[in-house]
């Protein structure tokens, strides 16, 4: 399996997207993958001929060439075949409603075929197969979005550093709606435009996410991890991780991948 991860520096790209990534396998073993949720939205182009079937919520679906998807929390369960190339762009939360007139929410624990949402997607689509490598696929995806660059307000970008960070999980509801000069109500309904959650659901899932993280770039222990994510305790903190991945964190820890979020299992 090959992988690649590229971070845009260039000013005005960067506040839209975070990061572009791709994964190619050819002639691999047949794989079933789990994908808990990531709390991201992104964009993936699938190259492959052959139809790719997930299950999301206990529906199964054949994944479209190219789709978008928001926050999860439920995990997406795939089967794949010996070969596939997907080519990703994560973007920012508040910038979707300027690219697709429609906000994150819409995307929540769904895949979206983005040629039905915007038509120019299936040309682009063709396009980036074209392409031999990562960085040529970056470049046009690039071209692409110069047209549909949104201007980003200075909240808006504080918003997106808010959810794309571990930061500020020890924060009160009230402390987070003083930080971007709002109410309460103001912030929930905000929050739940970008994530589909309020704004307790967004600072739990950050914790979520952050012991995620920590399962994969330290040595603490899950006792550790828990309280340095800032739950009441290590059942509070194995109830959240399991209502979203369906699994414990000690199951997750032992048979995670080198891919953050990502479960791979053999099929026999």
């Amino acid at each position: 399996m090959e992988n690649d991860f590229y971070i845009p520096q260039l000013p005005l790209i960067k506040d839209t997207v975070c990061a572009f990534w791709q994964v190619h396998r050819h002639n691999n073993p047949s794989l079933n993958e789990t994908i808990i949720p990531k709390g991201v939205v992104e964009i993936i182009f699938n190259f492959e001929a052959t139809n790719l079937y997930a299950k999301i919520i206990q529906q199964s679906l054949t994944i479209p060439r190219c789709f978008i998807q928001g926050f999860h929390t439920c995990p997406v369960q795939l089967h794949l075949a010996d070969s596939q190339t997907f080519f990703g762009v994560i973007l920012h939360p508040t910038a979707v409603k300027y690219i697709f007139h429609f906000h994150p929410v819409e995307f929540t624990n769904c895949v979206i075929d983005l040629t039905l949402v915007d038509t120019s997607f299936y040309s682009l689509w063709h396009r980036l197969g074209e392409q031999n490598n990562f960085n040529d696929r970056v470049t046009v995806f690039t071209e692409w979005l110069f047209n549909r660059l949104p201007q980003l307000t200075e909240r808006e970008k504080a918003f997106n550093n808010f959810l794309n960070t571990h930061s500020d999980i020890h924060l009160a509801v009230s402390e987070v709606a003083n930080r971007f000069c709002y109410s309460s109500k103001q912030l929930s309904r905000k929050l739940y435009e970008l994530t589909g959650l309020n704004t307790e659901q967004t600072l739990l899932y950050k914790k979520y996410l952050q012991a995620i993280h920590l399962m994969h770039y330290s040595e603490l222990s899950l006792t550790e991890i828990a309280y340095s994510c800032q739950f009441f305790d290590q059942s509070h903190f194995i109830k959240t991780f399991k209502s979203l991945s369906q699994i414990t964190p000690k199951e997750y820890r032992q048979n995670k991948s080198n891919v953050k979020g990502h479960i791979f299992e053999n099929v026999h």
